[in-house]
């Protein structure tokens, strides 16, 4: 049996890293980009800030607490996502397959290319040209498989890379930490912590029988992982089944006429990234936050459709079902999911021709000036969504919610 080598690539604190690129003077100090104002989260931090104990995903507010000094920027979208797809187009011409699974991370699978040529050679050549390139620093892990070669990535950083010889995995993990296991989010780990498990040995140790008993199917497959086991391939494209956005608001409110415009800004816009991306919809979600963070979700089956006629007024409808007025609302957020391949039909007991050719006149606009060159009036106050075609195969440019 051919011994597989799979390569994963990370760049290393990469919104950050764009940003020291436009401005040097950011170089060795602690950065903190995300949303600027006390509601917003880390979308990425500096290795100088990580000293701190700030980490992505932290509160705005709290990061700041920790790290005083630190240097806030909003960040850009935009910059990501150019600086990203150059990245993307390196390894694609460098490598017969890789997936890219966010903004700033690939895996690429180099088995049989050692006939040819060294694959850890490979790897090196590809990391420096990266580099020299783009000007981002970027890490490596080479292993046999997907899940040692991302802890390897993580061991190597940053800026730089790690081989594990095949054989040589469990030997690797078992010193690290249960974290480091890709999956092995922070109630798992507590879960863990709680039965005296810290080390990836431990795990080891253990049979699987046991781990299951505790945490179920996702017991196996830290088992799985924990024994350096994991035959998963290196995937060149995933479907995506839905696609979602929300808004975070400054301050909670319960301006009904601006919920309402923004809610039907959030509905047009991703009905219209459903006609660009030929996909139809026949699930129907919205989401609500309150001051108190509770949060509710409530959803409706619907015939397959893109058509903003008939998702806003059932975005609209939940909304009705779940607001209540006696409280601060903190979050809203539209998911549209259960996603098929197929462009708009025509209903012949509802939609008239003039319909959907004015469907199409406006996707026409949006696509060539901007999804804000033509909207309902309604929707007018709500800030932009994005630009973002959600079904290329390209991830999504992650950063903290927009604000509203």
């Amino acid at each position: 049996m051919e011994i597989r080598s799979i390569l994963h690539l990370d760049l290393d604190t990469f919104f950050v890293s764009c940003e020291r690129l436009i401005d040097s003077r950011l170089n060795g100090k602690p950065i903190l980009i995300g949303g600027v104002t006390d509601r917003g989260v880390v979308a990425s931090c500096s290795y100088e800030a990580r000293k701190f104990g700030v980490h992505s995903a932290m509160p705005m507010k709290l990061a700041k607490q920790l790290c005083p000094e630190a240097i806030q920027i909003k960040g850009n979208t935009y910059t990501y996502t150019q600086k990203s797809e150059e990245v993307t187009q390196i390894v694609k011409e460098a490598v017969p397959l890789y997936e890219k699974t966010s903004i700033d991370e690939f895996y690429a699978d180099l088995s049989g290319m050692d006939k040819f040529y060294n694959s850890y050679k490979i790897a090196s050549e590809l990391r420096a040209k990266i580099t020299k390139d783009t000007g981002l620093p970027i890490s490596f892990g080479l292993s046999e498989n997907k899940t040692v070669s991302k802890i390897a990535t993580g061991e190597a950083k940053p800026n730089n890379q790690r081989k594990i010889e095949y054989g040589l995995e469990k030997p690797f993990l078992a010193p690290l930490s249960v974290k480091k296991i890709p999956m092995v989010g922070d109630k798992t780990f507590q879960v863990l912590c709680g039965l005296g498990i810290k080390r990836i040995e431990t795990i080891q140790q253990m049979p699987v029988e046991l781990m299951e008993k505790v945490l179920g199917k996702n017991g196996i497959s830290i088992w799985r992982k924990a024994n350096g086991i994991d035959n998963s391939a290196v995937e060149p494209y995933s479907e995506r089944k839905s696609i979602s956005t929300e808004r975070t608001f400054d301050r909670d409110t319960t301006n009904v006429v601006k919920l309402k415009a923004i809610m039907l800004a959030m509905a047009e816009n991703l009905a219209f990234q459903l006609r660009r991306g030929q996909k139809l919809t026949s699930c129907v979600t919205v989401k609500v936050r309150y001051s108190d963070f509770n949060t509710y979700t409530l959803q409706n089956r619907i015939s397959y459709t893109s058509a903003d006629h008939m998702l806003i007024p059932k975005v609209l409808e939940l909304f009705d079902k779940l607001y209540n007025k006696r409280l601060l609302i903190r979050l809203i957020g539209v998911r549209f999911s259960h996603l098929v391949n197929g462009g708009y039909q025509i209903n012949l007991f509802e939609d008239a021709t003039e319909m959907i050719n004015l469907y199409h006149a406006m996707d026409k606009i949006r696509d060539k000036h901007g999804d804000r060159m033509v909207m309902r009036a309604a929707g007018i106050e709500a800030k932009t969504i994005s630009r973002f075609n959600p079904f290329t195969g390209e991830p999504p440019p992650l950063l903290a919610n927009r604000r509203a």
